[in-house]
């Protein structure tokens, strides 16, 4: 007679894991699928409206105001981007946005790479209530500032100026803070060799602790030049004439005698947020690290 062999605790454990981890992937896999779907459904909600503009802009009015969902247009064609371009001030606006958008970039990098270096490395009396009053200065939303703001500029008669557009936007702490960390992380040494070769303070900057932090200016420059141009509410009170608004602004100031041209309308603002989208694409990279920094900042 043949023995027959019972199976052991072994043999049962080589048996059963297969089978768990087999219904452990199933269910990672629709879990996965589920959380995929979710996030195309979402993705596609965000960018409807997105769409929904463009494909109105490409349509002719008597189309746009028709009753029914039209995803795409029976004809396409390309007048109310002709009328924003030939028939609105749009090139002029572009070019009081690049003026104001690159002074505020220039101004905030240089300002806060200085305020960052020289809280990080120097000693000054009043050093340390300098820092605590940039870190507080994110409790104090920059809106509740705008009527001082406004004041101030007028007694100054800076309205409708673009130094008076730029000034209010050059107050960005988190750059000062993040210059600040990143300064502080550079090695001793660098300083302490400088300092025997008889550098000062404004090449150690420039020439050591800037170069080492070419990302983040690269980022934290792109972020602040986006936030600049994107910027509405303070420029949309500080100038009341044609010729010195952002493209931002100006938009608000199409509009025709014989009622809402909604094609018109559209058209003008994707040509407005198309240059800050075209920069997104292209640096996307160093705009989502600086969100990042920025974010890591603030939490």
């Amino acid at each position: 007679m043949s023995a027959v062999s019972t199976p052991t605790g072994a043999d049962l454990d080589a048996l059963v894991l297969p089978q768990r981890r087999q219904r452990w992937l199933r269910t990672f896999d629709l879990a996965g699928l589920i959380v995929t779907l979710l996030t195309v459904f979402v993705a596609i909600l965000w960018a409807f409206p997105l769409y929904w503009g463009v494909v109105t802009s490409l349509k002719p009015e008597n189309e746009v105001v028709q009753s029914g969902l039209q995803l795409w247009p029976q004809h396409v064609t390309l007048d109310a981007y002709v009328h924003a371009l030939f028939e609105t001030k749009i090139g002029l606006w572009y070019i009081n946005s690049l003026v104001t958008s690159l002074s505020v970039t220039v101004l905030v990098l240089i300002m806060g790479a200085g305020a960052g270096y020289a809280i990080s490395q120097l000693r000054f009396p009043g050093r340390k209530v300098l820092w605590w009053m940039i870190l507080a200065s994110f409790m104090v939303p920059i809106q509740a500032l705008i009527v001082n703001h406004f004041i101030l500029l007028s007694q100054f008669h800076l309205i409708n100026t673009w130094v008076g557009v730029t000034l209010p936007q050059l107050i960005a702490p988190v750059t000062v803070i993040i210059y600040k960390q990143f300064f502080d992380s550079v090695p001793k040494d660098f300083r302490e060799a400088a300092v025997i070769d008889g550098a000062n303070d404004f090449q150690l900057l420039f020439r050591i602790y800037l170069p080492m932090n070419w990302g983040i200016t690269t980022a934290l420059a792109i972020i602040t030049f986006i936030a600049a141009w994107n910027n509405f509410l303070w420029p949309f009170l500080a100038v009341t004439s044609e010729q010195v608004m952002n493209v931002s602004v100006g938009i608000t100031q199409v509009f025709d005698a014989f009622g809402v041209k909604y094609a018109r309308d559209l058209a003008t603002a994707i040509l407005a947020g198309l240059p800050v989208a075209v920069l997104y694409l292209i640096f996307q990279r160093r705009v989502t690290q600086a969100i990042m920094l920025s974010a890591g900042i603030k939490g």
